[in-house]
């Protein structure tokens, strides 16, 4: 039968501070569920910071493109 979480929750807060700091690094890495996602969204932002950085592309005000997306959905 599992532990209440908050009996669980305690003795944690009980191990020492390096010891949490693991055992939170470790809770993290497995709620990442789909390592190849996060990797091509990674890769993704670098080649677009890149694309900015070169002046291949052109960035755009938030203001500009939520003002577009507001008169399309009218």
């Amino acid at each position: 039968m599992p532990r209440p979480l908050e009996a669980l929750a305690e003795e944690v807060l009980q191990l020492a501070p390096e010891a949490r700091a693991r055992l939170l690094d470790r809770v993290v890495a497995s709620l990442d569920a789909d390592r190849a996602r996060d990797a091509a969204w990674d890769a993704l932002a670098a080649e677009r910071d890149a694309e900015l950085e070169s002046g291949e592309a052109v960035a755009i005000p938030v203001e500009q493109t939520l003002a577009r997306l507001r008169a399309e959905l009218e």
